[in-house]
């Protein structure tokens, strides 16, 4: 029995034109309001509907709340030392300033070191992608703009002590959701045409 799907129907609509309108909004775009603390929770909620061979959850979550704002921002400073020694007070005060953007800040760790046994670290990391994309939908759909954003600083061993990560961790990347604060034209995206082959 084959089944046919309408595009045009309920939830499927609804699946697809929130997929296809999402764009990323550059987290010093996003300002107040942001998320309250149900549609808080539901953002976090659909990251653990992500595909996770073995159910491991190969990732973790960790919100950034205003009051350690400050601190993250001293440890970007630091982190651009760490790998520039030469950084001027200028460049410092620019990675300072990422930490205070947004109100709603993630930081995604992945899982990626043997204690989890032997589920590949590339499977770990397609179930962090997902349950990214879950988190950037959900908000999407509760009217919210977000945004992925990463850097060198990821890799730095002061931002591994500001999050505690274990041996086998690593920091991903960050999440921001909030209201964004100016508007930007629809991205051009890849059609099917261009990643799609037939063996």
């Amino acid at each position: 029995m084959s089944v046919h799907w309408d595009e045009n129907r309920e939830p499927l609509g609804t699946a697809l034109t929130l997929i296809h309108s999402r764009q990323t909004t550059s987290p010093k775009f996003l300002g107040a309001p942001g998320p309250d603390g149900a549609q808080v929770e539901s953002i976090l909620d659909a990251a653990g509907a992500a595909p996770d061979h073995r159910h491991l959850t190969p990732w973790r979550l960790v919100i950034v709340p205003a009051e350690k704002r400050p601190l993250l921002a001293e440890a970007f400073a630091e982190a651009l030392v760490e790998r520039d020694s030469e950084a001027t007070e200028t460049q410092r005060q620019e990675a300072r300033e990422k930490a205070h953007r947004g109100p709603l800040l993630l930081a995604v760790v992945g899982r990626l070191g043997p204690a989890l046994g032997s589920v590949h670290p590339h499977e770990r990391l397609i179930s962090a992608g997902c349950a990214i994309q879950n988190m950037l939908l959900t908000a999407h759909a509760m009217g919210f703009g977000a945004g992925v954003s990463s850097g060198r600083s990821l890799y730095s061993q002061r931002l591994r002590r500001f999050f505690r990560l274990a041996d086998g961790e690593q920091l991903l990347c960050f999440v921001t959701v909030g209201t964004p604060v100016r508007g930007k034209p629809a991205a051009s995206r890849p059609t099917m045409a261009d990643y799609t082959t037939t063996l």
